[in-house]
């Protein structure tokens, strides 16, 4: 089976990398992550992502593209509901790209993140899967997140301190310091 996975950073890749091949999933990255920013921390992620899946062979698609201006018309009209944009935006592209590059299935490194709303990314997915007529495979990583943290700790990966956007650094921001809005 032929799966590509979306891949939000490599610490949060790693561990699914492995769980795939492990299952003898034949696994191809994609990098499509408008939502990060600024662009030094949009930067960091990709570059860490680029060496890291050269050291253990991952082909990798990028869809290389800031995308500030359109994650911003996106969930510009309901922040506080933003995250179901940023899902949509980034797994509706990787079922068009797994169904236009002849991959059986698609899924996401995202699924580690306890922090995530994994129901809601679900529900995205199958959607999406839907939409583009190609298999979700879904898998709950998150087990394996705290492995992943360290395995990336070890390897001196970047490790980013909020989700990407611009308004979750801001909150990470604003609880640091206590200021509330």
């Amino acid at each position: 089976m032929k799966t590509l996975l979306h891949i939000c950073c490599a610490p949060c890749a790693n561990q699914p990398i492995e769980v795939l091949r492990t299952d003898k999933i034949e696994v191809t990255g994609f990098w499509y992550n408008p939502n990060i920013h600024p662009f030094t921390e949009y930067r960091s992620r990709r570059n860490c992502l680029r060496e890291y899946a050269q050291t253990i062979e991952l082909p990798v698609i990028e869809r290389d593209d800031y995308g500030l201006r359109p994650f911003v018309r996106e969930v510009a009209e309901n922040i506080e509901g933003r995250c179901v944009k940023c899902y949509e935006m980034r797994l509706f592209e990787t079922a068009r790209q797994a169904a236009e590059g002849g991959f059986d299935s698609f899924t996401s490194s995202l699924f580690i993140s306890p922090y995530q709303n994994h129901e809601l990314m679900r529900e995205v997915a199958e959607r999406a899967a839907k939409e583009y007529g190609v298999e979700f495979l879904y898998r709950d990583f998150r087990p394996y997140f705290k492995d992943g943290q360290n395995f990336a700790r070890e390897h001196g990966f970047y490790m980013q301190k909020y989700c990407g956007c611009v308004f979750s650094e801001q909150e990470r921001y604003l609880k640091k310091t206590k200021i509330i809005p």
